[in-house]
C-alpha cells in the first residue's frame, strides 16, 4: 500500500508550492550510482539551466525519491532552489528502487575490512560519482535531511568525502534506546516501534499495518503481552522487532548503534535542527550537538531549536502548532533566514559567516533568542517541591512522612492522547501534534497525580535542562514513571477564551524503574522501598507568563505509546506472560527525607 504524501514528513516530498515567481527551471534525471561492492542506488538529480557552476545538495532517504517534485515546488527546498543549487535525492540501500539489503540504522563497518560497507561508504561513493559525472557542478557538496535523512547526513560526515563541505542534520535519531523513536530510558515505545518496523521492513516500500480497529488503543490492549507480536503477527519476519525482543536492555547492540559510539569531533560545519514538540526525535539532535560540541575547536558546530513538531520547519509557515500560536512564520524564518544563509556561505561564499552558536525560539514570549553557549550557563537550577493538596512551591516540604498514592492497573492504562488513538500515520491521525494536546483530558484521573503553583504574578523564564527528582515506591517490583511539565493557562484567557485553563505540556519523559541503577543490568524494585529517580526532561526555552501556573503531572502508564509495564519484574518484558501483569500501588513521596521536586533552569 502506498502511503499518503502527508506521511513523508521525514522529509522529502512533503508539501509542494506552485510559486508564481520561480526564476529557475529544474530538469530531472534519474540514474543508478554503483557502490564499491557493485550494488546500485537509485538517484534523482534536479539541475537548473544556468551558466555558472553550482554546488550540490544531497539527501539520502529510505522513503522513496522517484516521485519527488521539482525543488522549486517543494516547500523544504524552495528558498534554496531560487538561489540555485543542484539537488540530488537518493534511495538508500535496499529501499524502493535501490538494490541491496536494507538494514535499519545500519551498523558502522569494520574499517580494517577494505570491502566492508555502511551508510558512510555509500555516501562517499555517491558523492565521488556525482562530482565526476554531474555536468555544471562546482565540486562542492552539502548534505541535509530530516529524521532518517538527518541520520544519513550524520553518517555522511563521519568519514566525509573531500567534496563534502557542509551539513545540516535535522531531527536525527541519536540513540534508539535512550531517547529516540523506539525507547525512552528503557521504556519501549510500543505503537511507534510496532508500526514503524512494519512500515519499513514488511516490504521494500512503505506500507501501513492493516489494523482492524480505528482506535488502536483497543487493539493494542487486546494484543496482550509483547510476546504475542511474533507469536501471532510477525512470526520473526521483521528484523527490527526481533532486535527489540532480543535486546531489551542497553547492551552492546544499542550502544554500538548510538551516535555517541560513532562520532568524535566535527569534520565539516554542521547545523543541528530540533523542534520543541518533536514527537519522534527531540533527543537526537540535542545529543548529536552535545557530543560534537565537546571537541569543537573550530566553531563548526551550531544548533537551532524552534517551536515545531517532527520536521515542521520543512513545511508550512510555522505560525502555529495545533492550538498553539506563535505570532510569526517560524518555519519560513528558518528556511529563509537560517538554512539558506548557512548553505550559501559554506558552498557559495556568500554572507559574512557569522552564525549564532545557538538560536532558539523562546515559547511563551514567542521570540527568537541567540546564545553563545547551549545550554546557557546563566540559568539558575531552581527546585520546585511537591506539596500537600496538589501544591507546587519553592519551599521544601516539612512533613516527616507524606506521599501521594494511586493504583496503577495494566488493564486500564492512561492513554497518551485523547481517544480515538488513530494509527500513527493513518488517515486523520493526530500523532503529529499530540505533544501540544490539552492535558486536561487526564487531569482528574485517579492514577494521574498533579501539583501546581499559585498563579504567577510575574513572568518565569526557564532556559536549559529540566530534571525531575522523584522519591517513589511501589508494592510491585517494577514501575514506570512518566513526568510532564505543564504550562497552565489562565482560567479566563481574555486574548483567546477557547484557551482558558489549557494545560500545555512543555517538557516530558518516561523512566522504567528497573533501570534506576544500571541501564545494562536491570534490577527488580523492592516492594515498599523508597527509591530516588533522577529523570531528565531534556531542554526547554519557555516563559510561563504572569497569570499562568506551573504544573507537574506524574503517572505510570502512557498507552499505547509506551508498552504496559507488568509491574512485576521479569528479566525480559518481551517474554512476559499475561499472568505477570499485576495491579500495583505506587507512591510519590514529599517529606523532609524524601522531597520530590522538579528542577527548573530559571533565567537570572
Amino acid at each position: 500500500m502506498r502511503l499518503p504524501v502527508s506521511l513523508l514528513i521525514f522529509l522529502l516530498a512533503t508539501q509542494t508550492l506552485h510559486a508564481q515567481n520561480d526564476t529557475l527551471t529544474y530538469q530531472r534525471k534519474e540514474v543508478f550510482i554503483t557502490m564499491r561492492d557493485g550494488i546500485r542506488l537509485n538517484t534523482v538529480i534536479w539541475a537548473p539551466r544556468v551558466a555558472e557552476k553550482l554546488p550540490m545538495l544531497l539527501v539520502r532517504t529510505p522513503y522513496g525519491v522517484s516521485e519527488s517534485d521539482s525543488p522549486n515546488r517543494t516547500m523544504y527546498f524552495q528558498e534554496l532552489a531560487r538561489e540555485g543549487y543542484i539537488f540530488v535525492l537518493q534511495d538508500i540501500r535496499g529501499r524502493y528502487k535501490s538494490e541491496g539489503r536494507f538494514e535499519m540504522q545500519r551498523m558502522g563497518r569494520n574499517k580494517k575490512d577494505t570491502k566492508a560497507i555502511d551508510e558512510s561508504t555509500d555516501t562517499w561513493d555517491a558523492i565521488d560519482w556525482l562530482v565526476r559525472n554531474v555536468p555544471g557542478n562546482s565540486g562542492k557538496v552539502g548534505m541535509l535531511g530530516i529524521s532518517y535523512a538527518g541520520w544519513t547526513t550524520v553518517q555522511g560526515f563521519v568519514d566525509p568525502h573531500p567534496a563534502l563541505k557542509v551539513a545540516s542534520e535535522q531531527a536525527t535519531p541519536s540513540d534508539m534506546w535512550m531517547g529516540d523513536d523506539f525507547h525512552h530510558y528503557g521504556a519501549f515505545r510500543l505503537s511507534y516501534g510496532f508500526e514503524y518496523a512494519f512500515m519499513e521492513e514488511a516490504a521494500k516500500s512503505d506500507s501501513l499495518y492493516p489494523f482492524p480497529n480505528y482506535d488502536t488503543y483497543d487493539w493494542y490492549l487486546k494484543l496482550g503481552p509483547l510476546a504475542n507480536v511474533n507469536k501471532d503477527i510477525f512470526h520473526g519476519k521483521i528484523p527490527t522487532w526481533n532486535h527489540f525482543a532480543e535486546h531489551p536492555d542497553y547492551d552492546s547492540f544499542w550502544q554500538q548503534q548510538a551516535l555517541t559510539s560513532r562520532l568524535d569531533h566535527p569534520t565539516v560545519p554542521t547545523l543541528h535542527v530540533a523542534g520543541w514538540w518533536d514527537q519522534e526525535d527531540f533527543y537526537g539532535p540535542l545529543k548529536c550537538y552535545e557530543v560534537l560540541e565537546k571537541k569543537d575547536v573550530s566553531n563548526m558546530n551550531h544548533i537551532v531549536i524552534g517551536p515545531w513538531n517532527h520536521g515542521g520547519w520543512g513545511r508550512g509557515d510555522g505560525e502555529r502548532l495545533g492550538n498553539i500560536r506563535f505570532g510569526s512564520p517560524t518555519s519560513k524564518t528558518f528556511r529563509q533566514d537560517i538554512q539558506l544563509p548557512w548553505f550559501n556561505f559554506h558552498l557559495k561564499s556568500k554572507g559574512d559567516g557569522k552564525f549564532a552558536e545557538a538560536r532558539t525560539f523562546q515559547t511563551g514570549s514567542n521570540t527568537w533568542r541567540t546564545y553563545a553557549q547551549w545550554p546557557p550557563v546563566s540559568s539558575k537550577p531552581t527546585a520546585f517541591y511537591f506539596q500537600a493538596d496538589g501544591k507546587l512551591s519553592l519551599q521544601a516540604p516539612t512533613a516527616a512522612d507524606a506521599s501521594d498514592r494511586w493504583l496503577s492497573d495494566p488493564a486500564r492504562p492512561v492513554p497518551y492522547r485523547p481517544r480515538p488513538i488513530e494509527q500513527t500515520y493513518g488517515p486523520g491521525s493526530r500523532w503529529y501534534t499530540w505533544l501540544v494536546e490539552d492535558q486536561r483530558f487526564v487531569h482528574n484521573r485517579p492514577d494521574v497525580m498533579s501539583w501546581e503553583t499559585e498563579v504567577l504574578t510575574e513572568d518565569l523564564t526557564i532556559t536549559g535542562n529540566v530534571l525531575a527528582n522523584l522519591f517513589a515506591s511501589t508494592d510491585g517490583s517494577d514501575a514506570d514513571w512518566v513526568v510532564k511539565l505543564i504550562d497552565v493557562y489562565p482560567a479566563n484567557h481574555k486574548e483567546n477564551p477557547a484557551m482558558s485553563g489549557y494545560q500545555l505540556m512543555v517538557a516530558n519523559e518516561v523512566f522504567r524503574g528497573r533501570y534506576r541503577k544500571s541501564f545494562e543490568k536491570p534490577e527488580a524494585l523492592r516492594p515498599g522501598e523508597v527509591n530516588p529517580f533522577a529523570i531528565d526532561l531534556h531542554q526547554v526555552n519557555h516563559v510561563f507568563t504572569a497569570g499562568h501556573k506551573v504544573m507537574v503531572q506524574v503517572q505510570s502508564s502512557w498507552f499505547p505509546l509506551i508498552d504496559r509495564n507488568p509491574q512485576q519484574f521479569v528479566p525480559n518484558i518481551f517474554n512476559a506472560k499475561e499472568a505477570d501483569f499485576i495491579k500495583a500501588n505506587h507512591a510519590v513521596h514529599r517529606s523532609t527525607r524524601f522531597p520530590s521536586h522538579i528542577v527548573l533552569p530559571v533565567e537570572r
